[in-house]
């Protein structure tokens, strides 16, 4: 939600990009030679790890956004548990009907949910939980201007 925190500076950014590829458009494909992905959210079942092999491959920058996309951060904290151990906690012991576990149309979560640079290389790191509007901006407004914003700058807005 950050990204709409820019109020009108997204304004601003929007004659600048094209939009390709997000959960509000309806594309069941991620397009070929994108100039910038920013992903955030960690990697926890096959098909997170599908389609981030597939954004690498077709995009030039690929920026790994927020805590969760850098470290693993709170989707992570699965790692605790084992995965039968989280998949009877959430389908047979937090439910009141149709107590059973799904048998299909559910990707296979991974043995370890992991950060993104885990699976595919990284060229931009944007920490915060989530980062800011500010830090976000400065990222793609650099990233636009072809330059690649340092890790001091992108931490120098705080949280």
């Amino acid at each position: 939600m950050s990204l709409f925190d820019m109020d009108e500076r997204l304004l601003d950014l929007a004659d600048k990009i094209d939009l390709v590829y997000s959960p509000i458009i309806d594309a069941k494909e991620f397009p070929e030679n994108v100039d910038i992905t920013l992903i955030e959210g960690a990697v926890a079942n096959t098909d997170n790890e599908r389609i981030l092999r597939q954004i690498r491959e077709r995009t030039r920058v690929l920026v790994s956004l927020g805590d969760c996309a850098v470290t693993g951060n709170v989707p992570s904290m699965r790692n605790f548990f084992t995965k039968d151990s989280v998949l009877q906690r959430a389908y047979t012991e937090n439910v009141e009907e149709n107590k059973s576990l799904p048998n299909k149309d559910l990707p296979r979560l991974l043995p370890r949910v992991l950060p993104l640079h885990s699976i595919v290389k990284v060229d931009l790191f944007v920490p915060g939980c989530p980062p800011s509007a500010d830090v976000i901006h400065f990222t793609l407004t650099e990233l636009l201007k072809g330059r690649t914003p340092a890790l001091a700058s992108l931490t120098r807005f705080g949280k």
